[in-house]
């Protein structure tokens, strides 16, 4: 199988966009049509409605992005059953042409991660089939290793923690280290693999080796896109959480390549959002695909992706 990063180079050329649809499912956001006729929702109940609508988002969404993020936390939640449907969701997204980023945050201490490593990552290589992973540096390099390793063997794809999107991630990743910032440190570090990874002359500049970085940080971003010279870019915090597209701009390269940007609520709940009323509940699919067309065209307008049309 092609690498991770020519799949994702390849996908992000086709669809013309660098955008990526998050998968959080909410059961107090869905659609009525999903949640009509159930108060509190059972573990079956949720997993239902969560296959379902995820389903449907996908089918709203394939024609246009290359890639979505399912967060597994939303269906760990609701146990085994929305656990047995995230699986489903997954397969169902790479059925359609997309590649599937699962955002676990998974990590441990070396023989941990590697089990981490060989359950999620590889597509029809581990349970769980995962195009690519996001994965949390604080255990050190030799945690990092068995994600990178299997990656590699399977074709897949980790994206680790470098700045991420919350408030509260400058508590730690910000604090000063021998003159620089913790977040930088990973940086290079998270650099220093990508490009070691990368086979002698291959025509694709970024490995298969990324790192998260928020839009809710643009001078960071822009920054740090200057570390990360081999690396793409995982970038959340659009829309709901405050991004926006001029706030990605610095996460580009001169192409518009090098990043995918997620939104998550700002697209599948489009529905609830009053620039979409208008399509109302039992419409929200065209207010997804509404909401999905118009950050493609906003990243086009405010970033060197418009080099992608």
């Amino acid at each position: 199988m092609p690498s991770f990063s020519d799949r994702l180079a390849l996908a992000i050329a086709e669809k013309k966009t660098p955008v990526l649809v998050g998968l959080d499912p909410r059961w107090a956001q869905l659609p009525a049509v999903f949640t009509d006729g159930v108060g509190a929702p059972t573990e079956f109940d949720a997993a239902e409605a969560f296959s379902r609508f995820c389903r449907e988002v996908i089918d709203a969404v394939a024609p246009l992005v290359p890639a979505v993020k399912p967060q597994a936390a939303f269906f760990e939640q609701y146990g085994p059953d929305a656990m047995r449907a995230l699986h489903g969701v997954i397969a169902y997204a790479q059925s359609k042409g997309l590649l599937v980023i699962l955002d676990g945050k998974r990590n441990d201490i070396g023989s941990t991660a590697a089990a981490y490593a060989a359950g999620m990552l590889g597509r029809g290589a581990s349970p769980w089939s995962a195009d690519a992973l996001t994965v949390s540096p604080y255990l050190g390099d030799d945690s990092l290793e068995p994600f990178i390793e299997t990656a590699k063997t399977r074709g897949a794809g980790v994206f680790i923690l470098v700045k991420t999107s919350n408030p509260g991630g400058k508590l730690f990743q910000d604090l000063v280290a021998d003159g620089k910032p913790v977040y930088r440190h990973v940086a290079e570090w998270v650099e220093s693999a990508a490009r070691a990874s990368i086979p002698p002359r291959s025509p694709n500049p970024y490995a298969s080796l990324g790192a998260v970085v928020g839009a809710t940080w643009p001078a960071q971003l822009a920054e740090l896109r200057q570390t990360l010279r081999s690396c793409w870019l995982l970038v959340p915090g659009y829309g709901s959480q405050g991004g926006a597209a001029r706030d990605v701009a610095g996460a580009f390269d001169p192409r518009g390549m090098g990043a995918v940007v997620n939104n998550s609520r700002g697209i599948i709940f489009a529905h609830k959002k009053p620039e979409y009323a208008r399509f109302g509940e039992k419409r929200w699919q065209e207010a997804v695909e509404a909401a999905t067309r118009d950050m493609i065209d906003a990243l086009a307008a405010e970033t060197t992706a418009g080099k992608l049309r």
